[in-house]
């Protein structure tokens, strides 16, 4: 049974498999934020190694025949809320993000999400697009986002993120904590 004073199960997955990235970096940032509503996972997409989506039915139909599918299922299944942490390609999410989304449907549905986009310019615009994708899975976005200008958060290649940014971090998980809470009745 759902009560009021859960501690929330939120996966802070991480989207990108790229060498050198520096998704991890950011998402066990995230991760740190001291948010008491929330238990906060780090799921990194390289370990999950999900490969292009090949199932022969259309994921809203639920009947998973590939292993790798099931499992990513029961784990997507197991969590309450997500924070999405992606890169910015070419304006957009990366394409292992877009498809560990597009593996599951009824798993996402009913739940908060929100979102950390880096880039040279703060990745804004994947976060425009996966608003869109994760309404279309029944996934409720929060507003407060945290988007991170490479120059700014990575001077010599260490992740240093500032004040403004902790604070964005900190302002995101408080909603997600209340969206996952508010959702839970509809996931009862």
């Amino acid at each position: 049974m759902v009560t009021a004073t859960s501690p929330w199960r939120a996966a802070v997955i991480v989207g990108s498999t790229r060498p050198n990235r520096v998704a991890p970096a950011v998402a066990t940032w995230i991760a740190s934020g001291n948010q008491p509503g929330l238990k906060l996972t780090v799921v990194d997409l390289a370990e999950v190694s999900l490969p292009m989506l090949d199932e022969p039915d259309p994921p809203a139909w639920g009947n998973y025949a590939r292993p790798s599918t099931v499992d990513w299922s029961r784990l997507v299944a197991s969590f309450d809320a997500y924070v999405l942490v992606t890169p910015e390609y070419n304006h957009s999410t990366s394409a292992v993000l877009k498809n560990a989304l597009d593996h599951l449907h009824a798993e996402w549905a009913d739940k908060a999400v929100a979102f950390v986009s880096y880039g040279l310019e703060g990745g804004t615009r994947a976060i425009e697009h996966l608003r869109v994708i994760c309404a279309e899975l029944g996934l409720a976005g929060v507003r407060p986002q945290v988007s991170l200008r490479l120059r700014d958060v990575f001077p010599e290649g260490r992740f240093e993120p500032g004040e403004a940014q902790t604070d964005a971090r900190d302002r995101m998980l408080a909603a997600l904590a209340r969206w996952a809470g508010a959702l839970a009745p509809l996931r009862a």
